[in-house]
């Protein structure tokens, strides 16, 4: 099917775990006529569910990718991009990712459950982004369903500006419309009430259409005006329309995907992208771009998939311009051009080859191995520097130490991880190379587990793993000075060097500043940098505990030096051992990592799980109701990373497996003084100079 720019509806399904999604997914794509029928997240039939992993655990754990080719209100075709994201907040690397390629965020709540703690989270990310914004209210069939009593969660948690575009009726077993029409009843009360407001709520937005509105009423509004106005209300967050479905029934499916192709924004309507060019200075300056096919091209990766029979696929979003096969591709400011010798639309794991991809589209581009995540695709040199606004991703403080389980397996182990960090933005590995170790991190145990068993049934590994090395770092309390002669005398020359410096403290992330205030030549400015040096070295070797030291400034004020026997080499060795004096005279503290974590459980199980955390030295913030709807209870507290380990497995036994928890990087504070006594007696110092 031929389409334009002005025909694509670029779409994200997401929301809190077990809200349907998925089972949406399937729905839309069934109903679209690309599925003769839906498939089953229980019997492992799902388009989005493909991977042998995610089968098995019955839920989806990265993002899935569907056309569907559907005739629009008008008649005019519509190309819809659906794009499936994991409610689990484990994976949120991609289900983030996939923001950043969208108009439209339809953020998917359970009409038993209602407002849960996820559909806060993902509303409040797609506005930050800029996006329209949707919500589904699914499962209106079930025997527990309270459409109702949702809507006003909905309405109560994200303003008055939520307003549904249709209603359940006959318990669930119709919708209504309640935007084009204003008669007849449902299961929440006459239609005509819903109508008024949601009229009410776009025109405002549009002057000239409430003024009509106001003089001639509803027939005053011819429809383009009142879409266009719509259009708007969704751009400014003026309006969060809700629409009704049961994606197992069918029922009000085929309304959402007409609510799709005809109400939600094209690439030309939704809010502008948040693309960044170089002003000259080092910085950066908001680049406006127009979705025109005609354009150069500027297209975004978000996301990379190592395919076992392509190869690496890259996932992009086309912001300007029309990709081609044979179209010259640079990568970033790469200086040579790959040839897009084959594109490629998506059907979850399914690759289907097209010819292009205009303005607004999403497609693939296969055989290109310098592609990766967040990397600007462009045909000329004049879009050299540009990029989009990074998306802010949780730091993965969850860690593991993994080697190969068999001798000769490291180079396919560490090819392997390449991959897996390729593919999931929020999953990092590390070579810690002072331990000879190698560290994967990722958001929660549960995210590493799946790493693991994806190196296990994609690559055929085993490995073994444990916890890693805690990041502790050191840092000062006290100004100190620190003093060091160095002289070694070998036959030749020999080497002589004298330094004399002073520690300070900084403020907490304040880093490091070397402060030279060396007067009179004492040490000779050729070697400056060699004292810096030698600071340095200290800095990352650890002064009490073998940990990096950091916000500390290091001021070196006079030396000695000899004519002939001073060198490089003698300076950076006085260096190092003047700054390590100087640590151990300035009340030298061991630091460790605190977390911000928000943890989920049963109300019953509340005392329970706020006690587990104060065991582990948690300073507990706030509890209460789940955002205020008494769907659970939520803890937030900020926790020492090192007395983390375990606590999955507790909270799962504390809460039936019903409790859940995510964590952020919060700041860096002393370690109590008996940590701080045992990581300072265990520490063994290389042997020095």
């Amino acid at each position: 099917m031929h389409y334009t720019t002005r025909d694509i509806r670029n779409v994200a399904l997401a929301g809190h775990p077990g809200a349907g999604k998925t089972t949406l997914f399937e729905a839309l794509l069934h109903a679209g006529g690309v599925l003769a029928t839906a498939g089953s997240v229980e019997r492992g039939t799902t388009v989005s569910d493909s991977d042998p992993i995610e089968k098995a655990r019955g839920h989806s754990l990265d993002i899935a990718i569907a056309s569907i080719d559907h005739a629009g209100g008008d008649g005019r075709p519509c190309h819809l991009n659906f794009i499936d994201t994991p409610g689990y907040p484990d994976f949120r690397g991609p289900a983030l990712s996939a923001l950043s390629a969208v108009e439209t965020a339809v953020v998917v709540v359970d009409a038993d459950t209602g407002v849960e703690h996820g559909t806060v989270r993902l509303m409040e990310r797609a506005r930050e982004r800029g996006l329209c914004r949707a919500i589904v209210v699914n499962k209106i069939d079930h025997e527990h369903a309270d459409c109702g009593r949702v809507l006003a969660q909905l309405r109560e948690t994200f303003g008055p500006q939520v307003l549904p575009l249709n209603l359940p009726a006959d318990w669930g077993r119709r919708v209504v419309d309640c935007f084009s029409g204003a008669g007849g009843d449902s299961d929440l009360g006459p239609v005509a009430e819903w109508h008024q407001r949601i009229l009410d709520q776009v025109v405002e937005v549009d002057e000239a259409a409430m003024e009509r509105y106001l003089e001639r009423g509803e027939s005053g509004l011819a429809p383009e005006a009142l879409h266009d106005a719509f259009e708007q209300a969704l751009r400014e967050g003026h309006l969060v329309p809700v629409c009704f479905v049961s994606a197992r029934s069918g029922v009000g499916v085929p309304e959402l995907l007409r609510v799709a192709s005809r109400l939600f924004p094209d690439p030309t309507e939704g809010n502008p992208p948040p693309l960044l060019a170089s002003d000259g200075n080092g910085g950066t300056r908001p680049l406006p771009v127009r979705a025109d096919a005609d354009g150069h091209v500027i297209a975004d990766v978000f996301k990379v998939v190592n395919d076992p029979f392509i190869g690496k696929l890259g996932v992009f979003r086309v912001y300007q311009g029309t990709v081609r096969r044979d179209t010259p591709l640079y990568v970033d400011d790469g200086k040579r051009a790959h040839r897009a010798g084959h594109l490629f639309a998506l059907r979850g794991r399914e690759h289907v080859e097209v010819e292009q991809a205009v303005a607004g589209d999403i497609a693939a581009v296969g055989k290109i191995e310098e592609v990766h995540f967040d990397a600007l695709l462009h045909d000329s040199h004049e879009e050299d520097g540009v990029r989009l606004a990074p998306v802010a991703f949780p730091e993965p403080m969850f860690g593991l130490a993994v080697q190969a389980a068999s001798r000769g397996q490291e180079q396919k182990l560490a090819q392997a991880l390449q991959k897996l960090a390729e593919e999931d933005p929020a999953f990092v590995v590390a070579h810690d190379a002072e331990v000879n170790e190698t560290v994967i991190r990722g958001l929660s145990e549960l995210h590493l587990r799946v790493m693991l068993e994806r190196l296990r049934e994609r690559f055929g590994l085993q490995v073994q793993a444990r916890p890693p090395r805690i990041a502790y770092r050191e840092t000062v309390s006290a100004v100190a000075e620190g003093h060091h002669r160095h002289r070694k005398q070998t036959g030749g020359a020999g080497q002589f060097a004298e330094v004399f410096l002073r520690v300070e403290p900084l403020p907490r992330g304040g880093g490091f500043e070397f402060v030279d205030e060396v007067r009179g030549g004492a040490i000779p400015g050729q070697f400056i940098p060699a004292v810096e040096k030698g600071v340095r070295q200290a800095l990352q070797a650890g002064a009490v505990s073998g940990h990096p030291v950091q916000d500390v400034r290091v001021v070196v004020h006079d030396g000695r030096h000899h004519a002939v026997d001073s060198k490089e080499v003698a300076f950076v060795t006085a260096g190092r051992k003047a700054f390590l004096d100087a640590v151990s005279r300035a009340s030298p503290l061991v630091l460790e990592p605190v977390v911000a974590l928000e943890a989920w459980a049963p109300d019953a199980q509340l005392g329970d799980v706020t006690g587990a955390l104060a065991a582990r030295r948690a300073r507990i913030a706030g509890t209460g109701g789940a955002d205020g709807h008494g769907t659970g209870a939520v803890v937030r507290a900020e926790v020492p990373q090192a007395e983390l380990e375990g606590f999955a497995a507790e909270l799962k036994s504390l809460t039936a497996g019903k409790g859940r928890y995510v964590l952020e990087f919060s700041h860096y504070e002393p370690v109590p003084p008996h940590v701080q006594q045992k990581l300072v007696a265990g520490w063994k110092p290389k042997a020095e100079d």
